[in-house]
């Protein structure tokens, strides 16, 4: 099993920067891609961005494209959600995963992760 913690997020003006931090425990060996999702109420949890286990492997919702970098220390087990130029319709529970299925493909599908934190609320007042 693989535990997933999110940490960083909360109350940021429009404009602004939160960084957030997702540390991977337990049988970590195995995990390929990490990503981060969001979800408001109402609405079906949204890809953000995923990075492959090399981190030579990027890919963005457009709506992020520019402001948003992604990036994986594998020495800490630790996947990292820099997002900059933060706009209220970012606002929402960020959730990181992880999935030790070996594909380039199907990055932005919730059914690929395996493992799921517990999220993370991001709120941008404007």
């Amino acid at each position: 099993q693989v535990q997933l913690v999110e940490s960083g997020g909360g109350l940021v003006e429009a404009g602004g920067s939160l960084r957030l931090s997702c540390a991977a425990s337990g049988r970590t060996l195995g995990i390929y891609t990490m990503g981060w999702f969001r979800q408001v109420p109402g609405k079906e949890r949204e890809f953000v961005t995923a990075i492959s286990w090399s981190g030579g492997s990027t890919a963005y919702v457009d709506s992020v494209k520019g402001r948003f970098t992604i990036s994986r220390d594998n020495a800490k087990n630790t996947v990292y959600l820099q997002m900059n130029s933060l706009k209220p319709e970012d606002t929402a529970v960020y959730y990181c995963a992880a999935t030790t299925v070996r594909t380039y493909n199907r990055w932005s599908s919730a059914s690929l992760y395996d493992y799921w934190g517990q999220g993370t609320q991001v709120t941008v007042s404007s």
